[in-house]
This record gives structure tokens, C-alpha cells and sequence, in this order.
């Protein structure tokens, strides 16, 4: 079971009290691991074990996903607010600017936790922003079709289709290059998760005109993106390093957009030779 913190956050009407759901294992410099859009906290349970013999890893779940509950009323699921959100949150636990490495929206988001110097170093995988407004839609489609579909699908299909590899490649090969992989259980878990984060709409909606444009020349940054990623492509990756010049740019061959389940091993020493 997770724990979960309670902090407040600045808002116009007056600071709101916010939940985070999270876990944490290990010992070393704090490293704070932030999930994608419609995921949770389990998404970096491959590497969680890896990292935490040379890291204090959190892995937390976002407001509206996983076991976090929803933002109160006013407080918007734009960057600002999830800045502000993850600032309370490193304060309630004494975190004093960890390391952030984060996975699409979670990648965006360790970003602009750098942007802000709330933390000491990034590494972001494939994360969101580096798009044209093309690019922006086909991943927003896709993420709207699956969500359509993780809320359709009765439950004991789900179950179902998880019991073999093939069920998992039609589950999970959106974000896995190698959904075989994926347990039978982790692959019901993120179905349930998609289908029930409350944030998902917010979310999304608040990312329709968000594009990364700072340098951040100042902290450490690692962008790696999987040779495979079939929602945000390759090619902005490159764009990213434009923007980010100073970024060490990292290819992960054979993975996809989650590549902490296709190569863990990988995934794990680029975190951590990020964070060194």
C-alpha cells in the first residue's frame, strides 16, 4: 500500500489542501519518479529495485491518477499547479531538491521542476512538449482511443486478454515495444488505472497548447527516447536536444514509449548515470 502526504497549495481563492499518494524504498540522494499521462506510480516498478540500491527513490502517483485522489476546486491540472503541487509535496517530505526523472507528461513535468531549480537533476524519458501541433494531435488521439477503450473493456476481459502475450500486445503495445514482458497483473492494474483517473481529461485538455522551450543550461539533463516509441515519435527527441542543447541525448533501442518495462537494465543506468 502506499503512503500519502497532505500539504497545501497556493491558489487564487486561497491555499487548497492537497493528497499525494507514494512510495518509497532505498537510500542515497532523493530521486523523485513521475509517471505519464493515464499510468500511475507502478509504471516504474521494473527499475524501482535497480535504483533504490544507490537512490532514495519516491515514486509517486499524480493528482487525479493512480491512488491520488483528484485536485480540489481551484486548481487547475496545468503546470503551473503541478510545479506548485510537487514543491509542497518535496517540502511535506523534506526532500531537498532531488533528482527528477520522469516518463512523457512526468518527463514535461521534471522539466519544469528544473526550469524552476526545484530540483538538482533531470532525466526525462520521452517526454511531452517537444511536438509540432501535428504531432501533438495524433498522440492526443491515441490517448483518447485508449482511454475509450480501458472504459469499455468489461473487466473480465481484461483479465482475460492479460493471461497471454498476445492479450498483452493488444492491451499495452500502444506504450510497450515489448508488452509480452508486461505481468499478467501490472497489465489489469494500468487498464484499471486508465480507465479510472479522474485527472485524464483535465490533464490533457491543460496540455493542448503546452510546448517546452527552455534551455535549462544551468542543471544536468538527460533526454532518451526509445527507438520504438509509436505515441510520441523519435524525431522529437531531436527536437528536444534543439531546445535543450546542453541535454545529453540518449537513444533506447528497442523500447517504447514506457521503456521502463522493455529494457529495465537500461532504462535504470541512464537514471542514474543522469543523476551522478
Amino acid at each position: 500500500m502506499p503512503a500519502t502526504v497532505s500539504f497545501k497549495v497556493p491558489s487564487a481563492h486561497g491555499p487548497r489542501a492537497v493528497t499525494v499518494a507514494y512510495t518509497r524504498a532505498g537510500r542515497g540522494e532523493p530521486l523523485l519518479l513521475l509517471h505519464g499521462i493515464g499510468h500511475h506510480r507502478q509504471a516504474w516498478d521494473p527499475v524501482v529495485d535497480i535504483l533504490a540500491a544507490e537512490r532514495d527513490v519516491i515514486a509517486v502517483d499524480l493528482p487525479g491518477f493512480g491512488a491520488s485522489p483528484g485536485l480540489p476546486e481551484g486548481l487547475a491540472y496545468d503546470l503551473p499547479t503541478t510545479t506548485a503541487v510537487f514543491d509542497g509535496f518535496c517540502a511535506a517530505l523534506e526532500l531537498d531538491r532531488p533528482h527528477a526523472a520522469g516518463n512523457s507528461l512526468g518527463g514535461l513535468i521534471a522539466l519544469e521542476l528544473g526550469r524552476e531549480r526545484l530540483v538538482r537533476s533531470v532525466t526525462a524519458l520521452s517526454p511531452a512538449g517537444f511536438w509540432t501541433e501535428a504531432e501533438r494531435r495524433y498522440a492526443f488521439g491515441v490517448l483518447l482511443a485508449m482511454r475509450h477503450i480501458s472504459r469499455r473493456l468489461p473487466q473480465p476481459l481484461v483479465e482475460q486478454l492479460s493471461r497471454s502475450a498476445a492479450g498483452r500486445t493488444a492491451l499495452t503495445s500502444t506504450i510497450y515495444a515489448r508488452p509480452a514482458r508486461r505481468s499478467p497483473e501490472a497489465v489489469v492494474a494500468e487498464t484499471r488505472a486508465l480507465a479510472g483517473a479522474t485527472g485524464f481529461t483535465e490533464t490533457l485538455r491543460a496540455g493542448a497548447g503546452v510546448r517546452f522551450t527552455d534551455d535549462l543550461s544551468a542543471l544536468p539533463v538527460t533526454v532518451a527516447w526509445g527507438t520504438r516509441d509509436r505515441l510520441l515519435l523519435r524525431r522529437q527527441g531531436v527536437r528536444a536536444k534543439h531546445v535543450v542543447p546542453r541535454a545529453r541525448l540518449v537513444r533506447l533501442p528497442g523500447c517504447g514509449h514506457c521503456p521502463m518495462n522493455d529494457d529495465p537494465a537500461l532504462v535504470a543506468r541512464v537514471i542514474l548515470d543522469g543523476s551522478r
